[in-house]
């Protein structure tokens, strides 16, 4: 059988996302709910709230989408969902629902790693974008989110190698601990990014740890501590004024390791093709350093914001790949809270010395 037409469901942390795709990464439809209001009061996710949210808002999001494309549940082919890694709770909402659709319907169903639907966001098209036609295998990418900071290699669809990752913290996990430190507000990580558009880059001397070392290693927690350190030796009246300072600082210096560890990894398997996607990839100020690495000869996509952020249309187009593969999920189909030690290769330098 061939698998035109998906519907897929995202919802592994906070935002429920739905999406209707095609197999070539036509992105029909798309339709997210955002929960950023809900989780701003405790300045960050509250897993019990999201799972809740994601359980009043998924019914009706399904429906909103298939009325916008005017088609019904005969139209599609089977569905996809993400199923692994997140949190559970949020996870089990999106996973219960497709069981129930795929089972009723009598369509197949597949579930989806969150970080693949990241790895092959750049796929994607709709009316506004589509990726260049330089993209192509073998790519390295750099998923940068709140949960996960990694490099990969990949060779081809469905495989990834691992070949760098953080030893602690998260790049957005920083940001938006940072953010709760100088007072910024939830969402951190974009709220510093606004922040720092009129700060000083250079004013605040932050480390860059493991930046300059033999390995594509990343590590954010030196440089959580050192700005816990100084927001210590600050009052309120200080870090209220130097607030746009201090955001532009410690962005900087984490953009520096990201883009320096991406060169590397570049380097090393000597692919110019780059690909930055996940949350963070939507920082205006990594943006502008990719937009460097172009001119200076790589190619470097970045998707547009609707698709780096969590979203149903890039679990929709890796679903619907492994199921024109012929791969399918039965209803034992469970959600997990991190990755399947199949769903990646790991090959890390400092393990290889």
């Amino acid at each position: 059988m061939k698998f035109n037409l998906v519907l897929s469901v995202e919802t592994s942390c906070d935002d429920t996302s739905v999406a209707l795709v095609k197999s070539d990464g036509t992105v029909l439809q798309q339709v997210t709910a955002s929960q950023d209001l809900q989780h701003s009061p405790f300045g960050g996710v509250v897993p019990e709230i999201a799972s809740r949210n994601h359980s009043i808002a998924l019914l009706p999001l399904i429906d909103e989408i298939l009325k916008k494309a005017n088609i019904t549940f005969e139209d599609i082919d089977g569905f996809t969902v993400t199923n692994r890694p997140g949190l559970i709770g949020s996870l089990i909402v999106g996973v219960m629902t497709i069981k129930a659709l795929a089972q009723s319907l009598n369509k197949p169903m597949i579930g989806v790693n969150h970080l693949e639907g990241h790895l092959l966001a750049p796929f994607l098209k709709d009316e506004k974008y589509q990726a260049p036609q330089n993209l192509s295998y073998p790519y390295i990418a750099l998923a940068v989110s709140g949960g996960h900071s990694s490099l990969y290699l990949i060779s081809d669809f469905a495989e990834y190698t691992i070949i760098g990752t953080t030893k602690d913290d998260a790049a957005g996990e920083a940001f938006d601990k940072f953010a709760k430190m100088i007072k910024a507000g939830f969402p951190g990580g974009a709220n510093v990014d606004r922040l720092a558009q009129s700060g000083d880059r250079k004013k605040y001397e932050f480390p860059r740890s493991l930046m300059h070392d033999d390995s594509l290693m990343m590590s954010f927690s030196g440089l959580k501590s050192a700005a816990h350190r100084l927001d210590s030796k600050m009052s309120d009246e200080e870090i209220e004024k130097e607030k746009n300072h201090l955001a532009a600082s410690f962005q900087e210096a984490v953009v520096d390791v990201l883009i320096s560890k991406l060169k590397y990894a570049s380097r090393l398997h000597q692919i110019k093709n780059l690909v930055i996607t996940g949350g963070v990839s939507a920082n205006s100020r990594l943006r502008e350093r990719a937009q460097e690495l172009i001119q200076s000869g790589y190619t470097v996509v970045i998707p547009p914001l609707r698709y780096c952020t969590d979203n149903a249309a890039m679990i929709g187009y890796a679903g619907i790949q492994h199921l024109n593969l012929g791969e399918v999920s039965d209803l034992n189909m469970g959600p997990f809270a991190s990755s399947l030690e199949a769903d990646f290769k790991i090959s890390l330098i400092s393990e290889q010395k």
